[in-house]
């Protein structure tokens, strides 16, 4: 199937894309480059080329050493692991990958860093990798042996209220803007402009994830149903592409580079290490609807999915909800949604009709634990003193020495945090499926594949139903043009963690991850027959996803391949399933 949708998109490529021109990397050894070529290279980034350590090479050598027990006392925090170079969110994916640290890494602090390192790899054919946040499902930000671009550190934050992109004077307006270093991760930008600055910007959903990756890949946030795409938010970047030439990409100067950052996949068009993105108006309320019902039968909970559906088309399907509901294989929905715009008595409004109904429902159903519905001021919503005072038990913290008061994450993502991958698929679901007469086909398909495994849909990581700004600014993406018309992406996801190759006690569960990702590929088959051409989603799908080139792009891909093309013609930046990787 991968060949055929291969052929069907060579018509569209232009004639002998990278023929002969890729190339040779090596890994970094001892004896190439040199001693003295590395001491250049550090002397070039100003003393900050380090050797990498590996904190998980000390547990397979002593398993009970206090160097291990120090790792997985820590391996659950991510902010322990955005501060290895060594280390990445996700340890690995069965029959997939291990995460492999590289041999060296610069740990730039500017552009010029950056460029030292790329101009250093490509004249030494050195494999090169780029980590920022490390949460790439699918190994992206790691290499073995690799010369790591790490830019942890470049994390400053400038507020500025009359920000015009380079070239665009006379062209475009001043306009609100925020300009964050490409190691800023998704807490710090909002601490800044929300906490403090009382606006927002549309990034991450995870608190931890990095800023730069997530453009670079579309991104979504709790609130994307409302402001659309992060990507779109892009208003410049500057990018150290492969001849090592530190270049600027807005709408006004290179801007088909610029198009190609908005979504067209992390690492692959060259090192980002500033971006520019547009702020934007807060609410006055944010909030959330959570609770699960569980269904006494199986006819009950196909009953239920059919009520959600229709309820959903209703009164759910605006701008005003995003985030998820769970269809799960013990016949349980779990709602996990989030409001914009909305105070409390509006949100309950919406939702009692559907407790009404359950209600009505004699013995049908059960609601397990408490039903949340309210709202918050919009600008505490990642504040975290504020939801300790007010005893919203919503975060995780940094529980290190010295650590920042605000290193916190949202306890509904930890399961990802050093997590090994079974299996892990995604669909955008079209919203033509919510139409009256294809409701039943879709609740009958979301039941059928909860019979193999759980499956989310993530109402925020579809566009059908946004405003229409924030549907053309999307169209202005790389990203696939299903996301512009799907009413939700849909995941299904199992693994285990904290688990590592080699570690007595933490061995991935090899024979069981291939019985996870049998489910996870039944369940989410179940939901391709009705939705064939749906696409994925980059950043959250299948590492083994066939045709990705359409799964991911869709008919963006050519011209992707073509710019790809004209700024990095020897695939110095070379990511798994990435653009012209084929």
């Amino acid at each position: 199937m991968k060949s055929c949708g291969l052929t069907a998109l060579q018509p569209l490529w232009p004639n002998g894309i990278f023929a002969g021109t890729a190339l040779r990397q090596q890994r970094p050894a001892p004896a190439a480059p040199s001693k003295a070529a590395w001491k250049q290279l550090n002397d070039a980034v100003g003393g900050n080329l380090v050797s990498v350590d590996f904190p998980l090479a000390a547990c397979r050598q002593a398993a009970g050493s206090s160097a291990c027990k120090n790792l997985f006392e820590n391996i659950k925090n991510p902010y322990y692991i955005g501060d290895h170079p060594g280390l990445t969110q996700t340890l690995g994916w069965v029959d997939a990958w291990t995460t492999q640290p590289s041999a060296y890494a610069v740990a730039a602090r500017n552009a010029n860093d950056i460029a030292a390192a790329v101009n250093f790899a490509r004249e030494n054919r050195l494999r090169l990798a780029i980590k920022g946040g490390g949460h790439s499902y699918q190994g992206t930000s790691n290499a073995a042996d690799s010369l790591l671009i790490w830019t942890r550190h470049m994390n400053d934050i400038a507020v500025q209220d009359a920000f015009v992109p380079q070239g665009c004077e006379g062209a475009q307006p001043p306009q609100r803007a925020v300009t964050l270093g490409a190691g800023t991760i998704w807490m710090q930008a909002y601490e800044a402009v929300t906490t403090k600055g009382g606006a927002y910007v549309q990034g991450g959903g995870c608190t931890t994830v990095g800023v730069a990756g997530l453009i670079q890949s579309g991104g979504f946030g709790s609130f994307s149903k409302h402001y659309g795409l992060a990507s779109a938010g892009l208003l410049e970047a500057e990018v150290v592409t492969a001849d090592g030439k530190i270049r600027i990409a807005n709408a006004c100067t290179n801007p088909d580079l610029f198009w190609a950052l908005k979504g067209g996949g992390g690492g692959s068009f060259g090192a980002v290490s500033k971006l520019t993105l547009r702020v934007r108006e807060l609410p006055e309320f944010c909030g959330g609807a959570i609770f699960t019902v569980k269904a006494a039968s199986d006819n009950a909970f196909r009953g239920l999915i059919r009520r959600f559906v229709s309820f959903y088309r209703e009164q759910l399907f605006n701008d005003h909800w995003g985030e998820q509901v769970r269809v799960q294989p013990d016949n349980s929905l779990a709602v996990s949604m989030v409001s914009h715009g909305l105070d409390t008595d509006q949100a309950i409004k919406i939702w009692q009709p559907f407790l009404d109904w359950m209600n009505r429902s004699k013995g049908a159903y059960t609601i397990a634990g408490p039903t949340i519905i309210g709202s918050l001021p919009a600008r505490s919503w990642w504040d975290v003193n504020w939801r300790k005072e007010h005893q919203q038990h919503v975060f995780a913290a940094d529980s290190r020495p010295d650590k920042n008061p605000t290193n916190v994450w949202w306890t509904g993502d930890a399961g990802q945090v050093g997590w090994f991958i079974y299996g892990f698929e995604s669909l955008w679901l079209p919203a033509s499926l919510l139409e009256d007469d294809s409701q039943e086909l879709l609740a009958n398909a979301l039941f059928a594949a909860s019979r193999h495994h759980g499956v989310e849909l993530h109402f925020n990581k579809g566009l059908a139903g946004a405003p229409r700004e924030a549907i053309k600014s999307a169209s202005d993406t790389a990203m696939n043009p299903a996301v512009l018309t799907a009413f939700a992406l849909a995941i299904s996801a199992d693994g285990q963690g904290p688990a590592y190759p080699g570690i007595p006690g933490h061995e991935p569960d090899v024979a069981a991850g291939r019985r996870g990702a049998d489910r996870v590929h039944r369940c989410m088959h179940e939901l391709r027959a009705i939705a064939p051409n749906g696409g994925s989603y980059v950043s959250e799908s299948n590492f083994f996803e066939s045709d990705y080139q359409r799964s991911y792009w869709g008919t963006n891909y050519p011209r992707l391949v073509t710019i790809k093309k004209e700024y990095d013609p020897a695939r110095l930046f070379a990511v798994h399933n990435g653009i012209g990787s084929e």
